[in-house]
């Protein structure tokens, strides 16, 4: 704190604000309750060009009504795999002011089976859900002919 009585100027410092101004009304926004919607919503927002030729990662954001307020793709990456950075997903849903959120990535080779990575990754952002108070509610892998929920299947 020395430094700052020894001409630091605070005009200097940025001036951090938060906002949000949706554009569309809650109720018009689709409303998801089970796998199947999400998986609905998810497949239909998807790049078709790219669901069986790149790994996507990406985010749903939810408000309270579970009604979704937006889709953050995280991370693109190649055929074996993509890099979703924490920070990333939960950033994305504090600054959407999310109350939950469902994570979801696509198998390129149909397979809807969870690889141990997909199994890590999914424990650690649950993990780190629970710190934030602002929940997983699901992580659901897609392909082409459908998913599978890590919800439905107890594994969150």
């Amino acid at each position: 704190m020395e430094a700052l009585n020894q001409g630091t100027n605070l005009n200097q410092v940025a001036e951090i604000t938060l906002g949000y101004a949706p554009k569309v009304k809650s109720s018009q926004r689709p409303k998801v309750g089970c796998s199947r919607q999400v998986y609905e919503v998810l497949y239909s927002f998807w790049d078709k060009d790219s669901l069986e030729l790149s790994e996507h990662f990406q985010v749903i954001l939810l408000n309270r009504a579970n009604r979704v307020l937006g889709i953050c793709t995280i991370s693109k990456g190649g055929t074996a795999g993509t890099v979703v950075d924490a920070k990333l997903v939960f950033g994305a849903a504090l600054k959407g002011a999310a109350q939950s959120i469902i994570i979801s990535h696509n198998h390129l080779s149909g397979n809807l089976l969870p690889s141990e990575q997909d199994k890590r990754l999914t424990a650690n952002l649950v993990k780190i859900g629970k710190a934030l108070d602002l929940p997983v509610l699901d992580h659901v892998i897609i392909t082409t002919e459908g998913y599978y929920s890590f919800a439905d299947e107890g594994e969150l």
